[in-house]
């Protein structure tokens, strides 16, 4: 398998989305424009275009044969039925096409590919990471309606019709706020490539991760939630049906918990068999083995440890710290790491004890697996606590 770093590049009309992928064009990316290509798939004689107008009719042809686009923009905006229609001719070509380019670049780029429907057409998933442009949008219209001509009704009209801002959050892993000048946004670009773009891709195509440093504890952040509904996301698409859930477990899974700023998600799966065929395919989204990482440590009553055999990868994403553990559906190990971020949700006594523990623990020792050690017999008294919380509440995984 080739492993090459794929970016979404996606943002509102005005935003100046273009800008950043020039900028990105000129540091070594091969980026893949979507609007580009949908124009070239539909330039005279293509059979793009001969469908194009079997379908709205030969009043969207211009006079030179080439494709009328207020023509046919006037049959399809507005209306869902002739919008599904077009774009059933168009963006299978245009992914096509797509694919085409990205296949020629080299085996150490960064391909980059410049969608503005991404997030419309929910599309995030499929990256490894996506990048927004934003700019206020008083900001878009005025540099649309001056550097364009463009109408001001038009282009709100436009705006409107666009994913709102809580979408494109939603979907960003990397916000890039271009409301000031251009060497501003220039400068983020070249910060984002340098600090992430360029290690991201040395670890996805080396099939390793970024050093992970001591056990500091920081306070809860807001967007842990919002950062593991992205990264659940693509391990679903890359599970496939072999997956048979991702949740986001550990302690960034519970609100309000001061943590390690760390990820940690669960996909389940059948068998471990199920687990190491998508070692590869897991690998290619950004999730590298951790080959010394197969087993959880075992409960003192459980008499067969290997109950508690898993798979662990993480994240090849400088940026992001996470761990992606894989376990098997009913295993002890799989109903653990379901049921304590449930119980210390639930338990704001429990959870402040822990809390406590992990303050007092992690300034003691410099590496990980020592931090978890000490956390331990917290731990073993803490499970009858959980299993009778699990009992009266009738809490099932």
């Amino acid at each position: 398998m080739v492993l090459m770093l794929q970016i979404g590049l996606t943002g509102g009309i005005g935003a100046g989305k273009s800008t950043v992928a020039r900028r990105l064009a000129e540091l070594g990316a091969t980026v893949v424009d979507s609007d580009k290509i949908a124009r070239e798939v539909v330039e005279p004689g293509t059979d793009g275009l001969r469908e194009i107008v079997a379908a709205f009719g030969a009043d969207v042809l211009a006079e030179d044969g080439s494709l009328n686009r207020p023509a046919l923009a006037a049959k399809v905006f507005g209306n869902d039925e002739n919008r599904a229609r077009l774009n059933s001719i168009v963006h299978p070509r245009v992914r096509d096409r797509a694919v085409e380019l990205t296949g020629k670049a080299p085996a150490d780029g960064i391909v980059v590919q410049d969608i503005p429907l991404l997030v419309e057409n929910g599309m995030a998933p499929a990256f490894h990471l996506v990048v927004v442009v934003d700019a206020e949008v008083e900001l878009r219209v005025h540099r649309l309606t001056t550097s364009r001509g463009m109408d001001e009704k038009d282009v709100r009209a436009r705006i409107a019709a666009q994913a709102s801002e809580r979408q494109r959050r939603e979907a960003a892993d990397v916000w890039l706020d271009n409301s000031g000048a251009e060497n501003d946004i220039r400068a983020a670009v070249d910060e984002l490539w340098h600090d992430r773009l360029l290690p991201f891709e040395q670890n996805v195509r080396k099939r390793t991760y970024p050093g992970r440093g001591g056990p500091k504890i920081v306070e809860p952040d807001p967007e842990w939630a919002r950062q593991a509904r992205r990264l659940i996301a693509r391990v679903t698409l890359a599970a496939g049906d072999k997956a048979l859930r991702v949740d986001h477990v550990g302690s960034t899974a519970v609100p309000g918990l001061a943590a390690k700023d760390v990820i940690d998600l669960q996909l389940t799966v059948a068998s471990l068999a199920d687990a190491d065929a998508l070692a590869e395919t897991l690998t290619g989204a950004g999730f590298p083995v951790l080959p010394e990482f197969t087993r959880d440590t075992p409960k003192a009553t459980d008499p067969d440890p290997e109950h508690w055999r898993k798979r662990t990868h993480a994240s090849a994403d400088p940026g992001r710290w996470a761990n992606l553990h894989i376990r098997v559906v009913g295993s002890p190990g799989w109903r653990y790491a379901l049921l304590f971020p449930a119980w210390l949700r639930a338990d704001d006594d429990a959870r402040a004890e822990y809390e406590a523990v992990k303050r007092e623990a992690a300034p003691r020792f410099a590496d990980i697996p020592s931090y978890g050690d000490a956390k331990n017999p917290w731990f073993d008294q803490a499970d009858a606590r959980a299993e009778a919380w699990a009992e009266k509440a009738g809490w099932t995984p």
